[in-house]
């Protein structure tokens, strides 16, 4: 599944383009954001990708949830937004459970530690 990072400075048509082209082609996408700014961007972009899919009978939802992630050796909390057709087949928790990005690491919420990468199927 495709995560895209988006950023305050991000634009949300060329962001909602790209939302629309994955959703598509995947049926889903994820989006990862930290801070209100790119969380702002991110809500912007979902929406405007709802009106680039409805001609295609496609009903665009997000489900969000909350990632702990190290950027530059600094624990941080991100916001995460699956966003998928509303009856695609695949549920939004398995869409998040598949996708790991490679800059970030994932952190066990039990001992505060990065866990460990997992080998791909």
């Amino acid at each position: 599944m495709e995560l895209f990072r988006v950023s305050s400075q991000s634009n949300p048509n060329s962001t909602a383009g790209a939302i629309a082209n994955v959703v598509r082609n995947d049926g889903a996408a994820e989006l990862q954001v930290i801070g209100a700014g790119a969380l702002n961007q991110a809500i912007k972009a979902v929406a405007i990708a709802r009106t680039f899919l409805a001609p295609d009978d496609i009903e665009l939802v997000c489900v969000p949830s909350f990632a702990e992630v190290y950027i530059d050796g600094e624990l941080r909390t991100a916001i995460r937004l699956a966003v998928h057709d509303r009856r695609a087949t695949v549920s939004p928790d398995e869409a998040t459970a598949e996708s790991r990005p490679i800059e970030d690491v994932e952190v066990d919420r039990a001992t505060r530690e990065p866990a460990p990468l997992e080998d791909a199927p």
